[in-house]
């Protein structure tokens, strides 16, 4: 933790419940927006101006309060899903390559910390440390959760993917990788990926995967050789971009993160199997990671249509996910959902996950009535190190980077 501030003299919020923190606009508990102004700004105007185009609600009014107890928490789900995933019949095979930006994805309630998705492609990562680094000089209340220098800390994750593969030879060139990347929300932080990687005097491109061709022995854009892929396609398996499963496959250019640490983490048919007991002691869990998941993960339970009327007589305390989704995409929640879609959660695959509400943050911006968000928290994660926290604020049923006043927030940590 790192740049421990002082609130001022006349309130004691040394003591100050982490509700009312989150629950009240304080201004010494709020952002300082010209900092992040200026860091955005920064960037260049062409940069700052895309931003405020496509992405007016990237980032959030405040920031959210969290406390100690609640870190230690998730790092404990962290560190015990890790060592599950790594005992011998959790899944077969595995790559070299560790898998760069895990989104291990937590809602905070009185209830404690609860693991309700792990990502192996999470966005955001180079925003908030953009977020973050804006606010180290703000004199915020709390602690900033997030490790110092967080450039040198994702270069030197890239780093380690290619010389877990290559030992010692240098890195030279990257593709960021989506399907027509140019249009993609998170654009923006594509290119804030190609900066970093261009002051280490690494080449970097944002490509989409059509223009990679695998011959020769290795993976080419144009006749630019590419040596390692920041794969940020939602395509898994790959199985719709051949050149790029050829190269992971043989192993001539570094893709991460790649097929397999989406079925090692990401399926969320893998929720089933660490919330449940049986399934884990039959694994070789300790009982301590036992007890530690079975607190910490919701019940997750595969959806079958055999259980239909069941289900629906219970969806109210369910929260029902496609099993190989993302981004929240065909997601619902059991208490909303209609006769017509139900009948099709029954039969496409779904996994259903035993509700924990999210936390509250209240907002207040100029000119309207304060109002209560919905937070997630978002611990970006490398080889089983929590890099740095970050919050997501919104409304209605998922995040959704449309609410006023929402968007990712730093996380500060209280006692």
């Amino acid at each position: 933790m790192v740049d421990a501030a002082n609130a001022k003299p006349h309130f004691d919020v040394d003591h100050a419940p982490i509700a009312h923190l989150n629950g009240e606009c304080h201004d010494w508990a709020g952002m300082d927006g010209d900092a992040l102004v200026q860091a955005l700004r920064a960037q260049g105007e062409e940069w700052c101006g895309m931003v405020a185009e496509r992405c007016p609600h990237l980032f959030a009014a405040m920031p959210v309060f969290v406390t100690s107890a609640q870190v230690q928490q998730m790092h404990a789900i962290i560190a015990a899903v890790e060592r599950v995933v790594a005992l011998p019949g959790w899944h077969e095979g595995r790559s070299a390559a560790r898998g760069v930006f895990y989104g291990y994805d937590f809602h905070l309630n009185e209830q404690g910390a609860h693991l309700i998705e792990i990502n192996t492609n999470a966005g955001g990562g180079f925003l908030n440390a953009l977020l973050i680094d804006s606010q180290r000089e703000a004199g915020l209340y709390g602690e900033a959760a997030a490790e110092a220098n967080l450039e040198q800390q994702f270069l030197a994750m890239f780093r380690n993917e290619w010389r877990l593969a290559h030992g010692d030879v240098p890195l030279k060139s990257v593709a960021i990788v989506d399907e027509q990347p140019e249009s993609q929300y998170l654009y923006p932080e594509f290119l804030l990926a190609q900066r970093m990687f261009e002051r280490a005097g690494i080449a970097a491109y944002i490509a989409d995967p059509s223009a990679l061709q695998a011959r020769d022995g290795g993976l080419y854009l144009g006749e630019q050789k590419i040596d390692l892929v920041y794969n940020r396609l939602t395509d898994f398996s790959l199985q719709r971009h051949p050149a790029l499963r050829q190269v992971y496959l043989d192993g001539s250019a570094v893709v991460t993160p790649d097929p397999a640490h989406y079925e090692h983490y990401a399926d969320k048919r893998n929720l089933a199997r660490l919330s449940d007991a049986d399934a884990l002691r039959a694994l070789g869990a300790s009982e301590a990671d036992i007890a530690t998941l079975l607190a910490g993960v919701p019940q997750t339970r595969l959806v079958a249509g055999a259980d239909h009327e069941q289900w629906w007589q219970e969806r109210k305390h369910w929260f029902f996910k496609p099993a190989t989704g993302y981004g929240s995409k065909g997601s619902y929640s059991g208490a909303k959902v209609t006769k017509r879609v139900f009948g099709e959660i029954m039969h496409d695959g779904y996994v259903a996950q035993r509700m924990a509400a999210p936390g509250d943050r209240m907002v207040c911006l100029p000119g309207m009535e304060p109002q209560s968000l919905k937070y997630d928290v978002r611990c970006y994660v490398y080889d089983g190190r929590v890099q740095l926290v970050a919050a997501r604020l919104y409304q209605g049923q998922t995040t959704n980077f449309r609410t006023p006043g929402g968007g990712f927030a730093p996380v500060r940590v209280v006692e």
